[in-house]
């Protein structure tokens, strides 16, 4: 259990991180993080951490890939857990 806790950690460090840095780049116009991998670190379990980067920082909040993408990852990760967990 301390290992799953410890992965969903630093994954969601890494979403927060890399939206931060794609936000720094992109006001630098400078070579961006593709689109794929801050999804595919939100749909590895960096969910949280890319939603607070959206909200908090306010990068990528005009694009429905995430507005919407990044919730739906994240109610799909919860019901998973629900789910494996044997909550229904």
């Amino acid at each position: 259990m301390k290992i799953i806790i410890l992965y969903l950690l630093i994954v969601n460090a890494l979403g927060f991180i890399l939206m931060l840095i794609d936000k720094y780049k992109a006001q630098k116009n400078l070579w961006r993080i593709p689109e794929a991998t801050l999804m595919t670190v939100a749909a590895i379990g960096g969910s949280v951490g890319s939603l607070l980067g959206m909200k908090l920082i306010r990068h990528k909040t005009k694009h429905p890939k995430f507005t919407i993408g990044i919730p739906v990852i994240l109610a799909l990760q919860i019901f998973l857990i629900v789910i494996l967990e044997g909550y229904f």
